[in-house]
């Protein structure tokens, strides 16, 4: 089944311009199903066969759109992330980068006891690849069915993990990017509750950063897992105070340095490395420890 996405989803892709396009060819061609595109004003057309509604409500009520991906401009994607909870999507993945943080406080408040899960914003998607289900902007070629789970601030990252263990041999049930702003919707802790539930799940990677303080908060859970995880912190050069990539990787106390991080998940029975060559190899050695390889 995968975590977040599979085969039954249904995508609808809010702001269907050139980025919007491109990623929903890429989708299609992967074998997920898109199911529509979302420009105002342009309803009743089509783009390369996928038709073009005027809003979320008319593609969940004609085509029964259930993941919406959002490549909608910064300054009106907030207001996207809530026409497609209102609209009563499940899950809304969000692309875009350089949200107001005022405007992710705001659709923070009005997410909070809804029915919508939101991924990201400053994301790179969802994939399961098992399913052949993608919603996002990562590279198709990379990814290899299996059974260890993804979980990232960073695409770049993520995609170079994917990579070193699909090289391995080793697959991935799903791949969680839940991105790099300080204010996002589904967290590093809540993903690790998807991967510990699914079935098809044996053991997740997890990709942190500086700032911020949602790696202790995922090390508290994964004191309780039931799978082992392998984990990695970017920017442990990073000076205080500088920002060093996503909005989010700002270091702003002792909490938010990389050793404090590395030092909350290893407690917690992680397995932390300190670079991100060694992610592949060192969860393929973990998998073979466990008997899950």
């Amino acid at each position: 089944m995968g975590v977040l996405m599979d085969s039954e989803s249904r995508v609808v892709v809010q702001g269907f311009g050139a980025a919007g396009q491109r990623e929903a060819a890429t989708s299609i061609a992967y074998g997920t199903t898109v199911v529509a595109g979302v420009t105002p004003g342009k309803g009743g057309t089509d783009v390369d066969g996928v038709p073009i509604r005027n809003t979320v409500r008319e593609a969940v009520d004609e085509f029964g759109a259930n993941i919406s991906l959002i490549f909608v401009p910064a300054a009106f994607a907030a207001d996207a992330i809530v026409e497609a909870a209102d609209a009563g999507i499940p899950t809304t993945i969000c692309i875009t980068e350089g949200i107001p943080t005022l405007d992710m406080v705001k659709v923070k408040r009005y997410l909070r006891g809804g029915a919508t899960r939101l991924i990201g914003p400053n994301c790179p998607g969802v994939i399961t690849p098992s399913e052949r289900s993608r919603a996002g902007i990562m590279p198709t070629d990379v990814y290899l069915p299996g059974n260890v789970g993804v979980i990232s601030r960073s695409g770049t990252l993520v995609y170079e993990a994917v990579d070193q263990l699909t090289r391995l041999g080793v697959g991935q049930s799903s791949s969680v990017g839940v991105g790099g702003d300080p204010i996002i919707g589904t967290t590093q802790r809540e993903a690790l509750e998807l991967f510990e539930a699914d079935p098809e799940t044996a053991a997740v990677v997890l990709i942190g950063e500086i700032g911020g303080t949602a790696e202790q908060e995922a090390a508290d859970y994964i004191k309780g897992m039931s799978k082992p995880v392998v984990a990695f912190i970017a920017g442990a050069t990073a000076p205080p105070g500088r920002r060093m990539g996503h909005a989010g990787a700002i270091i702003a106390g002792k909490a938010g340095t990389a050793q404090a991080k590395q030092s909350a998940l290893m407690d917690a029975g992680a397995t932390v490395v300190q670079s991100p060559s060694k992610i592949g190899e060192t969860m393929q050695q973990v998998l073979k420890e466990r008997g899950l390889a």
